[in-house]
């Protein structure tokens, strides 16, 4: 089962050295970025394709790297502020960790009692990487253009850009 790094620009908005906090946490990884879109349900398109395809397998981990923990609602369509709920309800197995420094709510907020019962014990959050937890087999980058600074955002994209081998 693999491990997936899904980083949002807008999680760097939270440091005062941005571009250190993306090396630190691109560091760990241990990896080049995989890919970048710009809205977050469509990087979990592009993860259900490549465990469809056998380019990964089923994600065990999530760390979501957010300012947001992207599960207000456990309705259809997928999008941007769902993604992670129906990531959980897609792999049983996944568990997700929220990786924030200034948790803005709490996902239990938003969902349903049934809803959240069914992946609460799979969600947790925090503002550091665990010691213990494997190192990434994917990255996915999510622009989120309304959530960012432009100037900051393009500022993050060109350090990915110069992190590729």
């Amino acid at each position: 089962m693999s491990v997936i790094l899904d980083i949002d620009l807008d999680y760097f908005g939270l440091f005062p050295h941005p571009l250190q906090e993306l090396d630190r946490l691109l560091d760990w990884a241990a990896r080049p970025v995989d890919f970048v879109v710009e809205h977050h349900h469509e990087a979990y398109l592009r993860w259900y394709k490549m465990v469809k395809d056998h380019v990964i397998t089923s994600p065990k981990l999530i760390i979501h790297a957010d300012e947001h923990h992207d599960m207000l609602s456990a309705d259809r369509p997928v999008q941007f502020g769902n993604f992670l709920y129906f990531a959980m309800r897609r792999w049983p197995q996944c568990r997700v960790h929220w990786l924030t420094v200034q948790p803005i709510d709490y996902p239990a907020m938003w969902l349903s009692e049934d809803a959240w019962d069914f992946v609460s014990e799979r969600f947790s959050r925090g503002s550091r990487i665990r010691r213990r937890w494997p190192k990434p087999d994917l990255v996915s980058v999510c622009t989120s253009p309304d959530f960012i600074d432009e100037q900051l955002s393009q500022r993050l994209l060109a350090r990915i850009e110069q992190r590729k081998p």
